[in-house]
């Protein structure tokens, strides 16, 4: 984790132009659309649930400079995030932040929170500490709680090209769907659902919205999002 938090405090004063890639710029105008398409696909998630926002206390994993949960927070009853990089954390100004210091410890009590989000937060993590983390997140779950994990699709040319070009991404390991999937059941989730998204750029995807959503099926969204349950 520490050589995670030197990397990302690293860039965190120059994030929004080191993800200027002109492929990522021409899929989407803003890094706003990409957590807005977040929100989108964790709403429908929650309604499939039958989870309401409004009741739910959120914790966004590696929440970095703040930009999900600021925009989203509103929607939960409460809102807090956690990340390694304590510079990142710098700009969570007038949030419930904490910096977490251990993959296998967040820096909250048990059972604190009804949803976990982690976006594009795996990637970024050993393959060998991924359980343990997945594990934690377990931990701080209320019985019957969520965990949506959102990562960048590897079978998608697009997302790999703009990921190999990323000077942040230079230490990723990208994750299957499949393999995402096994790690929320091996850490003891159950109910597991898998959506596909991203597959339209930002002007296409408003006009076609229909289009957009009826292939959260197809395994080629430039990215995934994998919905695990704890048991009530």
């Amino acid at each position: 984790m520490e050589n995670q938090n030197a990397e990302f405090d690293r860039f965190a004063d120059s994030y929004d132009e080191i993800l200027a890639d002109p492929l990522r710029r021409w899929f989407a105008h803003s890094n706003e659309f990409f957590h807005r398409r977040k929100l989108e696909i964790l709403r429908s998630s929650l309604s499939a649930a039958g989870k309401s926002p409004g009741k739910l206390d959120w914790l966004d994993l590696g929440c970095g400079r703040g930009d999900l949960l600021r925009m989203g927070r509103a929607e939960f009853a409460s809102a807090s995030g956690c990340d390694v990089s304590p510079a990142s954390l710098k700009y969570c100004a007038g949030m419930s932040v904490r910096q977490q210091k251990q993959a296998d410890r967040i820096p909250f009590d048990a059972q604190s929170f009804d949803l976990v989000t982690a976006a594009c937060v795996y990637h970024h993590v050993a393959v060998s500490e991924r359980l343990r983390l997945t594990r934690s997140v377990h931990k701080v779950l209320r019985p019957g709680g969520l965990f949506a994990v959102f990562e960048h699709n590897p079978w998608n040319p697009v997302t790999r090209a703009i990921v190999r070009r990323c000077p942040m991404d230079v230490n990723a390991t990208l994750m299957r769907s499949s393999e995402c999937a096994a790690l929320l059941t091996q850490a003891g989730f159950i109910r597991i659902s898998l959506d596909y998204f991203l597959f339209l750029p930002e002007a296409a995807g408003r006009k076609m919205a229909g289009v957009e959503n009826w292939l959260r099926w197809l395994p080629l969204g430039g990215q995934y999002a994998v919905l695990g349950e704890i048991a009530a």
